[in-house]
């Protein structure tokens, strides 16, 4: 297929569509930074780096779009209650490419709160919009730890599929994200609703929390709480991915190290992240010490989440830029255009290539099942970095 790369960052979800020969015809960032890592990985060719806004006419056809779109909020003028308006928004450059491309696929990735935002609002516009150019939607809230990657991080990936049927075609072509083990725990009376997409509810009828899983299409949605994640491989810990000659700069200073009396001892998992100790129950969160025998929390681009602190042997450490990116599964070196410091947020803002190839591997099959799927590559597991 050929893609075309929106919000593109430093390149995930390009590394997942190299890895299955798709071909990236056009890709766009504001980030200088960004931008700089994209060439120096990819090479120049494809990269517009500037204003989305000002080069939609610019984007080529193409077979699927991609996009780990900002959050930003909908205005609430001239539309009626349930659904916001996104114009204005970085959110309506993707509508307004779909638009003009009409490309046979999208997917699009976000943080888990895009579920609840505005008592549902948010995703409902979301959905709207979508639905509004002739697609079918669905949506399924993955998590990193369940691709080999040592990180508890939810995100949301919605695949639109351009519309060849009724309502009915949906759950017997469209339902991809799901599989059949997963289905199971759909009660009989929601099958009765997926089987019929005429009692689907509206999209304006949602409530305050959308569940994990679901479709759209033509104004109207199915969803539900999917009890598992059926092709979940071993959670690999931290402590995997760790590099074995690590600078001292990496560790607390004397000034930090006086604070850990004061921490009152956890030692349990919380969602798969191991927590020794902490302050006023985690709420400070600069002083949590965190252990290398589970997940580590969510990498994000906020500068203070980059000194969380680690106890690895008889050190108490923040993460290297390395181990970052094996974690959010990058090479060691895919940041090297940037400083040390600036890899930090380039990374935690990126989409896991693991987490995006698994999803398009869910678009050019007829079924349920990706019975037919890539083979695991070196970007697609971190297994390698255990042994």
């Amino acid at each position: 297929m050929d893609t075309v790369e929106l919000f593109s960052g430093i390149g995930g979800f390009r590394i997942a569509a190299d890895c299955r020969s798709f071909r990236t015809l056009w890709a766009n960032d504001l980030s200088s930074k960004a931008c700089a890592i994209y060439r120096s990985q990819f090479g120049g060719g494809e990269l517009l780096e500037g204003d989305v806004h000002e080069c939609v006419a610019s984007v080529p056809s193409h077979d699927l779009l991609t996009a780990g779109f900002p959050c930003q909020p909908f205005s609430s003028a001239g539309k009626k209650e349930g659904v916001r308006d996104p114009r204005g928004t970085l959110f309506q450059v993707i509508i307004d490419v779909l638009r003009l491309r009409q490309p046979k696929f999208f997917i699009l990735e976000n943080v888990k709160r895009l579920l609840t935002m505005e008592q549902g609002l948010h995703f409902a516009t979301i959905l709207a919009s979508l639905a509004e150019l002739n697609y079918d939607i669905e949506w399924r809230l993955l998590n990193a730890m369940h691709f080999g990657l040592p990180q508890n991080r939810q995100r949301v990936f919605l695949i639109g599929m351009l519309r060849t049927g009724s309502l009915s075609a949906v759950r017997e072509a469209h339902v991809r994200l799901a599989s059949a083990v997963d289905l199971g725990s759909i009660t009989a009376r929601q099958r009765g609703v997926l089987a019929d997409g005429a009692t689907w509810h509206p999209i304006e009828s949602h409530g305050a929390r959308f569940p994990n899983w679901g479709l759209a299409s033509q104004g109207k949605f199915f969803a539900a709480d999917l009890d598992a994640f059926s092709e979940q491989s071993v959670i690999v810990p931290v402590r995997t991915i760790l590099q074995t000659d690590v600078s001292a700069e990496f560790d607390f200073t004397q000034a930090t190290l006086k604070w850990l009396p004061n921490n009152t001892e956890v030692n349990r998992y919380v969602g798969g992240v191991e927590i020794l100790s902490n302050q006023a129950g985690g709420a400070r969160m600069g002083y949590t010490i965190f252990g290398i025998n589970g997940v580590a929390p969510t990498l994000t681009s906020t500068t203070s989440r980059h000194y969380e602190r680690y106890k690895v042997g008889d050190r108490y450490r923040r993460l290297t830029h390395v181990e970052y990116a094996r974690i959010q599964g990058f090479s060691d070196d895919h940041c090297r255009a940037a400083s040390v410091y600036d890899q930090y947020a380039l990374i935690g803002n990126a989409v896991p290539p693991p987490m995006a190839g698994w999803v398009m591997d869910r678009l050019s099959l007829p079924g349920i099942r990706a019975d037919n799927a890539s083979p695991k590559t070196k970007q697609q597991t971190l297994f390698d970095y255990a042994h």
